[in-house]
C-alpha cells in the first residue's frame, strides 16, 4: 500500500543557477516519479539558498544603480520569488516525466507562508548571511539607512545577516491538503517557506530564513505523512565523519539520534538540522519514520535497502 511521503530536496537537487537548475530538475523528477509510480502520494519541499541569494543580490544591485528610483526588496518577497521560479521548473519537469511514463497526474506549486514567532530568540541573534558582499562604507550605510545587521565575513567583505527562527505552522496547509487529497503532486514550503509573523489577521513578512528541513518536518506533520525523506549529498548519515573510525548509520532509534547529537557528531548548518528534523518527525506520532539519503537512493531507502532511518 502506498505511503504519504514528504520529500525535502537539498540544493544538489536544484543546481546553483538557472542553466544548472533546468538540468537538475530533470534528474530529480525521475527519482520522484519512481516513487509516484509505486503508488506513493508525494509532497515536495526544497531549499533555495543559491536562488534566493541570486535574487537578493540582483535586487541590491538594482537599488545601488538608482536609489531614487528603486526601493529595497524585502527578504520575504525574495523567498516568494524563488518559490515561484523553482516551482515553475520543478513542476513542469515532473509533469513531463510523469506523462512520459503514462501517468496522468497534476503537479502544482503552492506559494507557502510559514508562521514564525516574533519573539523567537533567533531574532535577537541573527546568524544567517544573505546577499552580496559589501565594502565597509556600503555596510555602514545599510546599517544607518535600513537598520541591517552586518558581519565581517572571513576577510571577504561585509554581509547582511538575518535570523533563522523555528517554523510553527503553515498558512496554506488547507490548500495543500485539498490538492493532495485530489490526487495532485504538490510543491510547497520552498526555501523553508515565506517567513511571516501574525498580527491579528494580518501576516507580516519577516526578515528571516527558515531552515527547509525544519519546515519540511512541520509540513510532513501537518499533512499527516507516513514518512519524511530528507535528501542530502551522502547515502547515509555518519558518526565520526571523515575520520578513520567513521561509521555509517542505518536504522537508529530516537535515543541513539539524541546521543549522537549531544556528542557533536553532526555539523551545524549541514547534517545536524537534518537529523534534528528527522528525529522530530519520527517522534511526532506512532508509526512515522524519517529517511536521510541520496536523491537517487530514495526508492531503495523506502524499500528498506539503504539510508539512515529513524523510527519513533
Amino acid at each position: 500500500m502506498g505511503k504519504r511521503i514528504v520529500i525535502a530536496l537539498g540544493g544538489n537537487a536544484l543546481g546553483n543557477n538557472l542553466p544548472e537548475q533546468m538540468i537538475a530538475v530533470k534528474k530529480t523528477s525521475k527519482a520522484i516519479a519512481d516513487l509516484i509510480e509505486e503508488g506513493h502520494e508525494v509532497i515536495i519541499s526544497h531549499g533555495n539558498g543559491p536562488q534566493v541569494g541570486m535574487i537578493q543580490t540582483a535586487m541590491t544591485e538594482l537599488v545601488r544603480s538608482d536609489p531614487e528610483k528603486y526601493i529595497p526588496c524585502p527578504l520575504s518577497v525574495c523567498v516568494a520569488m524563488s518559490q515561484g521560479y523553482i516551482g515553475y521548473d520543478l513542476q513542469n519537469a515532473l509533469r513531463e516525466e510523469l506523462l512520459d511514463r503514462g501517468i496522468e497526474k497534476g503537479v502544482a506549486t503552492v506559494l507557502t507562508q510559514v508562521v514564525v514567532d516574533s519573539e523567537d530568540p533567533a531574532f535577537k541573534n541573527p546568524t544567517k548571511p544573505i546577499g552580496s558582499f559589501m565594502t565597509k562604507e556600503e555596510a555602514d550605510r545599510m546599517v544607518a539607512e535600513r537598520g541591517y545587521q552586518i558581519i565581517e565575513d572571513a576577510g571577504r567583505g561585509y554581509r547582511r545577516v538575518v535570523a533563522s527562527p523555528k517554523p510553527q505552522s503553515i498558512v496554506e496547509i488547507s490548500t495543500v491538503h485539498a490538492l493532495v487529497n485530489a490526487g495532485l503532486v504538490v510543491v510547497a514550503c520552498g526555501g523553508g517557506g515565506i517567513p511571516v509573523t501574525t498580527q491579528g489577521h494580518h501576516l507580516k513578512g519577516a526578515a528571516a530564513v527558515i531552515d527547509k528541513d525544519f519546515a519540511s518536518c512541520v509540513l510532513a506533520q501537518q499533512v499527516d505523512a507516513d514518512c519524511l525523506i530528507i535528501l542530502t549529498a551522502v547515502e547515509k548519515a555518519a558518526i565520526h565523519f571523515g575520520k578513520p573510525e567513521q561509521q555509517w548509520l542505518s536504522d537508529i532509534t530516537p535515543e541513539q539520534a539524541r546521543q549522537y547529537i549531544s556528542e557533536g557528531h553532526f555539523a551545524p548548518g549541514s547534517m545536524l538540522p537534518k537529523v534534528q528534523a528527522a528525529l522530530q518527525f519520527a517522534e511526532s506520532k506512532p508509526g512515522r519514520y524519517s529517511l536521510i539519503t541520496l536523491l537517487e537512493k530514495a526508492k531503495d531507502g523506502i524499500a528498506g535497502k539503504t539510508g539512515t532511518v529513524i523510527r519513533g
